[in-house]
């Protein structure tokens, strides 16, 4: 079943690469007591994904957190090393946090992966993104298959405002 606008986020743990390796966070953790924005991509260093996406993000995170945004969350499955690497070669250190859902066990408790094998990727997440506020969706953007334009971070700041 897909999470909805007004559901809790499941349980599950994502991990960030840090200075001394891998620190493991709980959804708990990563979105209880404030109001974080998550987007999803279906691969770092992809074409959108690089090109689009995380810039969007990146540019756009002041004027997210000036929204009421208290952190910009960006999640892939992929391994937490990969996140890190992407982070620093598009300038997102210090304004995105790089999480990897390396299974995408969260992805699917979600509801919101898909099947990719037939491009060599395996289970991915779709593209999507949402704001959740003390672990539970307010705002939730997916898009189409292909699409790139509701999981936006222009998108999500016209929601807002």
């Amino acid at each position: 079943m897909t999470i909805k606008t007004g559901d809790k986020l499941p349980d599950a743990t994502l991990t960030i690469a840090t200075a001394d390796g891998r620190e493991q966070k709980t959804t708990a953790e990563l979105f209880g007591g404030r109001t974080v924005a998550l987007f999803s991509v279906p691969g770092a260093f992809t074409p959108t994904c690089s090109a689009k996406h995380l810039p969007g993000f990146v540019t756009h995170a002041d004027k997210l957190k000036a929204a009421g945004v208290d952190e910009i969350v960006c999640m892939s499955v992929n391994d937490a090393f990969v996140m890190a690497a992407w982070a620093k070669s598009a300038s997102a250190d210090g304004k995105i946090t790089m999480v990897a859902d390396g299974n995408a066990d969260f992805t699917k408790a979600l509801g919101l992966e898909m099947d990719a094998t037939k491009f060599g990727m395996g289970i991915r997440g779709q593209r999507f993104s949402f704001i959740a506020k003390d672990g539970v969706v307010t705002h939730l953007f997916v898009e189409e298959p292909g699409a790139f334009a509701v999981s936006s971070a222009e998108h999500m700041l016209g929601q807002l405002g």
